[in-house]
């Protein structure tokens, strides 16, 4: 299991890409699952931020 920091700023390096699409999304949801803790803070507040990005991104 990695740290929090460690997923923030991976979770970050995928959100930033500028070429970013669902794919990207995919990704940045399996890394939240897969190395975050379901009472995580941190997993929650990336989940509410990549949810949004996703809604922003669909209205484009």
């Amino acid at each position: 299991m990695l740290t929090e920091a460690t997923v923030e700023e991976m979770f970050r390096s995928l959100i930033n890409d500028p070429n970013r699409g669902e794919d990207v999304f995919d990704k940045a949801e399996d890394l939240l699952d897969e190395e975050l803790r379901p009472e995580s803070p941190l997993r929650h507040r990336l989940t509410v931020e990549l949810e949004e990005l996703r809604e922003m991104a669909e209205k484009k």
